[in-house]
């Protein structure tokens, strides 16, 4: 059986993955990128829990990462578009089906990458806070 941050990571990977773009979760960045972009989540970290008693309960403030990755003349627009839709991903359900308390992502910042006879890429990396709580830190 999943521990819950398994089963909130794979929620998240699930919801990117109905957006137009390419989601993958953990992966290198492929040689092309896909013409609706590219999404890759990376789990991040835990960080350190709050722990309150009786009953014992690990509060987490999970920071995930989404790579996100546009490419072609219009990529502006296309980077615009696709943070967007992330964002209202993100909205549309905070808590991932009541598998999180509160899911949150914070603001990207893009930078432009030139690419050897290509098109350049924009990139940023959406950190995604994820609020949660287990009952034991290693499930």
């Amino acid at each position: 059986m999943p521990t819950p941050r398994e089963t909130i990571l794979t929620a998240l990977h699930a919801r990117l993955s109905a957006l137009p773009a390419t989601a993958l979760r953990g992966e290198v960045l492929p040689e092309r990128v896909p013409s609706d972009g590219l999404l890759i989540l990376r789990d991040g970290e835990p960080g350190e829990p709050d722990v309150t008693l009786s009953p014992l309960r690990y509060h987490y403030q999970h920071r995930a990462e989404i790579e996100a990755v546009v490419q072609g003349a219009d990529r502006d627009a296309a980077f615009d578009r696709l943070t967007a839709s992330i964002g209202a991903a993100i909205a549309a359900d905070r808590t991932l089906g009541g598998l999180c308390d509160w899911v949150e992502a914070e603001a990207p910042r893009p930078v432009d990458l030139p690419i050897e006879g290509a098109a350049s890429l924009k990139a940023a990396v959406i950190p995604v806070v994820l609020h949660y709580h287990t009952v034991d830190p290693l499930t």
